[in-house]
């Protein structure tokens, strides 16, 4: 059995393209982002000199004696004071990339709603309208937590280097220790991107099909009736659904080994280290309660972010795959049929002459094989035919919803493709039941 395209990981390659391009998409609201980003930097310093208030107090009075209550209301009032410094910008960094988020996301599905409406008819054939609709609704919806990747990965970047320093300040040596995980850290992640991948798109894709399933099952639902085929279309329904099932067991099962755990893991691990060689320290020369305290609260702010990112690398996952689907509609050049540049005729008589046409849906079995007929103005012409004949096919092409491919199809004896697409349906006849009446002539279709 072949792999579905939708069954393997991307790429490095393709994920640098497909973020590249999403980049793009938020360009026009870049300037919200910077200012989130600003805030997240500061944030990151406000975290640094928090520990420094508490590690103050402990070290230079609580530990000598010498705290009044003067001294005392001080510090408490600066950390408050300091927290609730914390606590704005915090709010102005959620707030700000939150905007910038929803804008962005919603500027891609209205683009991407745009680009449906330039499509061709034969793209529509092609694809089921329940992975359309998936698309539009499920994807775009995932591209808003995608972005909040990035400012996990900025936030991270910021505390990491941030709390490191302050480490390396107190002392260097255990600080150095420390980044011992940091490729431990890197091999689980680039692990868990390239597994995680692949079984992020198994899930859309069979969200997809679930999608089309329910989509085909609604609008056709006087037909299941009529024939009775509720069972036989609940149990392909429920098929379905136990794939999809299927593929969020298995992304759980890889986040709840992969993501959390490991980094607590190794921040048990970091924390344990940390403490036996301050008490190895300690058996030469007294050590500041204060100064491990500030040292363990900046090997959590440096293990945080990491928690975090890694967290997020499900979205990111998740987010890539439903970019890739995206851009996939994005790149499709199926469009409706192009009228010449200089197209500027105007139908005056509306007569109809089908030249040697010939016509494909797609591109290999002709449905309209050399066809040839001429409808007079004032004239009605029949086409009959049994299901499948090419009647509609017929209608379809002269509308210009398909580009036909040999023959010429001309209006009053010039070109079809020379009257603009105003023009055409501007001349449709307002007195005719069907979308297929110029001017005068009528064009009727019936099937035995």
């Amino acid at each position: 059995m072949q792999e579905s395209e939708w069954s393997k990981s991307i790429p490095f390659k393709e994920q640098k393209n497909i973020i590249k391009r999403m980049f793009l998409f938020a360009k026009p609201f870049r300037k919200t982002f910077y200012a989130a980003i600003f805030f997240a930097f500061v944030l990151s310093i406000v975290n640094i000199l928090l520990p420094l208030i508490i590690q103050t107090f402990m070290d230079n009075y609580l530990t000598n004696q010498t705290a009044t209550q003067q001294v005392i209301y001080f510090f408490a009032a600066l950390y408050f004071f300091g927290v609730l410094v914390k606590a704005v910008i915090w709010f102005f960094q959620w707030f700000l990339y939150s905007m910038g988020s929803l804008k962005t996301y919603q500027y891609i599905r209205a683009k991407l709603f745009e680009k449906l409406h330039s499509l061709g008819m034969r793209y529509f054939d092609q694809t089921p309208a329940g992975s359309i609709v998936s698309r539009v609704s499920n994807d775009t919806e995932t591209l808003y937590e995608f972005w909040y990747v990035f400012l996990m990965v900025l936030t991270g970047i910021f505390a990491v280097v941030s709390s490191f320093a302050a480490m390396f300040r107190i002392n260097v040596k255990i600080a150095l220790l420390n980044l011992i995980f940091l490729p431990i850290l890197m091999v689980v992640i680039w692990y868990y991107q390239k597994f995680s991948s692949r079984i992020y798109r198994q899930m859309r894709e069979k969200l997809s099909q679930l999608n089309t399933k329910l989509n085909e099952s609604i609008s056709g639902m006087q037909i299941i009736q009529q024939f009775r085929q509720e069972a036989r279309l609940n149990e392909e329904f429920e098929a379905t659904n136990d794939d999809y099932l299927k593929t969020r067991y298995a992304m759980i099962r890889t986040n709840a080994l992969l993501l959390s755990p490991i980094i607590s893991l190794l921040y048990a691990l970091a924390i344990a280290l940390s403490l036996t060689v301050f008490g190895f320290d300690a058996l030469e020369s007294p050590v500041e309660v204060g100064l491990i305290f500030a040292f363990t609260t900046y090997i959590q702010g440096f293990f945080n972010p990491m928690t975090q990112m890694m967290d997020f690398l499900s979205v990111f996952t998740d987010g890539m795959v439903a970019g890739s689907r995206i851009l996939k509609i994005m790149d499709n050049e199926e469009y409706t049929p192009q009228q010449n540049p200089d197209a500027s005729q105007t139908i005056t008589k509306g007569k109809i002459e089908f030249r040697d046409v010939s016509f494909s849906y797609d591109g290999k079995n002709n449905v309209l094989n050399h066809i040839s007929f001429i409808a007079y103005p004032g004239e009605t012409v029949a086409l009959v035919g049994h299901t499948g004949s090419g009647k509609s096919s017929i209608i379809n092409v002269l509308m210009r919803f398909y580009e036909f491919g040999e023959g010429q199809i001309l209006i009053d004896d010039q070109d079809i493709r020379d009257f603009t697409m105003e023009e055409l349906r501007k001349k449709l006849d307002s007195y005719c039941k069907m979308p297929s009446c110029f001017m005068g002539t009528s064009l009727i279709i019936s099937a035995y």
